[in-house]
């Protein structure tokens, strides 16, 4: 899913600076430039896959009706109803088509761009197989690894030029939110809750994607945008589940989350201050986007935030989307699409505000790492 421990605006500066923020960026949305990155990288799970599982044998998949129902080509396995928020990073990089999944890639379109996030992916390869198949963030570092040696024969074994190359496109990894969903807090099928307190296991969380995000540096990455968790303890899936009495979301998952956060937040300025030399990471913070936005969503245009357009019980978050379900009727009033990710306007919304503004990225806008 899409991300410290921060502060939320007030409703009046919020409004304010989403008006702001979404006036000025909708024009960059609208009229692209072309040609800002020559490729993009995606590593991720559910909240960014755009059909990697469509083959594997697991309940993590999403190429039904009425998953894609507003997206062009239909239900690609993307977990939302159109565009995902890579989907619109992507148009606002002046790509003039989405990039596709690593599953059915290959040749000199690999050079463009690829997608090889997975829905129930985490960055400790257990994770997710309550689910089923997926492909876990160290089996997604691997395939880039055979990506880059494929590209290779485009540069004719010249390794300076391929590196070159690479250190002009753009890496995004999102991961971090089912190792929490679908394994810390699933406890009748996995151990790390009775293995790990809170903060241990953030650690050995961390631990971990230094490693995978130290691979793909070595691989040729140099501007890469790493994702917070996104406020889970507040999903539908979870409003539906939590029975708490001090909060309508689940604070002790929140908490545990802020906690992987703010280490990942200090990793970032590690790799930045000399830890990764060259190479230069943006902090995309989803933990407190998702936070401004359920709590002020009617400043952005949304009427419903807290349940799922599409879904089965309480807050439509019981069970997630069904095929060929009735979705509700205005999916453009809704901050969910089902019971763990956003919808289309949704993503595109935070794909504008992202883009070339720092109120939820630091230490710069995703644009100026563009112009690196």
């Amino acid at each position: 899913m899409m991300r410290g421990n921060m502060r939320s605006f007030g409703a009046d500066s919020v409004l304010s600076v989403t008006l702001i923020l979404v006036l000025s960026a909708a024009r960059a949305f609208a009229q692209p430039q072309r040609g800002l990155v020559p490729g993009f990288f995606i590593f991720g799970d559910s909240l960014v896959d755009n059909g990697n599982n469509n083959r594997l044998v697991t309940l993590a998949r999403a190429n039904y009706r009425p998953y894609g129902i507003d997206f062009p080509q239909g239900s690609t396995g993307r977990f939302t109803n159109g565009r995902t928020y890579v989907d619109a990073l992507a148009q606002l990089f002046g790509f003039p088509y989405y990039i596709p999944p690593y599953a059915r890639t290959r040749g000199p379109a690999l050079l463009r761009g690829v997608n090889y996030a997975s829905g129930a992916a985490g960055i400790r390869d257990e994770t997710g197989n309550n689910l089923g198949d997926h492909t876990s963030m160290n089996q997604q570092v691997a395939n880039f690894g055979m990506t880059v040696e494929e590209m290779r024969r485009f540069f004719r074994g010249d390794n300076n030029a391929l590196t070159s190359y690479l250190s002009k496109c753009i890496f995004y990894s999102g991961m971090g939110s089912n190792d929490y969903l679908n394994n810390y807090f699933m406890s009748d099928f996995y151990s790390t809750n009775h293995d790990y307190t809170p903060n241990a296991f953030a650690s050995v969380l961390l631990q971990d994607y230094t490693r995978q995000l130290t691979q793909l540096y070595a691989l040729g990455a140099r501007k890469v945008i790493v994702t917070a968790i996104g406020q889970i303890g507040c999903i539908p899936y979870q409003l539906a589940r939590y029975n708490g009495t001090n909060s309508r979301c689940n604070e002790k998952i929140n908490s545990a989350i802020s906690l992987f956060n703010s280490g990942l937040l200090k990793l970032v300025q590690n790799f930045n201050n000399g830890g990764l030399p060259g190479a230069k990471f943006v902090y995309l913070d989803s933990y407190k986007s998702s936070n401004d936005l359920s709590l002020n969503g009617t400043s952005s245009g949304f009427e419903v935030v807290d349940k799922g357009c599409c879904g089965v019980g309480k807050n439509n978050g019981q069970i997630t989307c069904l095929p060929l379900q009735q979705t509700c009727q205005d999916r453009s009033k809704y901050l969910y699409w089902d019971a763990f990710h956003p919808t289309e306007t949704a993503n595109i919304l935070l794909a504008k505000l992202t883009y070339n503004s720092q109120t939820y990225t630091y230490p710069m806008s995703i644009q100026q790492l563009t112009t690196l």
